[in-house]
């Protein structure tokens, strides 16, 4: 069972519209000025964004399914089985990222996707 509550409207929104594969749904989620930190590649602003989500999560038919989120401080971290159309060669299966959302005036100012840390 999910250890989580309700996520967060723009937090649902985002990952609503990467399982849909529905990119304009997915730009609308973020504030113009957003930073998207993608294991240590920055997109800043809409048009980067636009361009990393076209090429990162809508063209790999990413899904996900949130299995924790938890509130730390000013973040949502949120853990998540990742999958898609991508070379899973040498990858940990399950594939577990965190996504580490910031939100400001209703809309994701910042997203950083790490992979899980292995826990010891």
């Amino acid at each position: 069972m999910p250890k989580f509550g309700k996520l967060p409207k723009p937090v649902a929104q985002f990952v609503e519209a990467v399982n849909a594969g529905d990119l304009e749904r997915l730009l609308s989620t973020f504030l113009e000025d957003a930073l998207v930190n993608d294991e240590l590649r920055e997109h800043w602003g809409i048009e980067a964004i636009r361009r990393w989500a076209a090429d990162e999560l809508i063209a790999k038919a990413l899904r996900i399914e949130v299995v924790e989120a938890r509130a730390h401080y000013t973040h949502l971290i949120v853990s998540a089985e990742i999958d898609g159309d991508f070379d899973k060669l040498g990858l940990p299966n399950p594939l577990v990222h965190r996504f580490y959302f910031a939100q400001r005036r209703g809309k994701l100012a910042e997203l950083t996707i790490l992979p899980k840390a292995e826990q010891g």
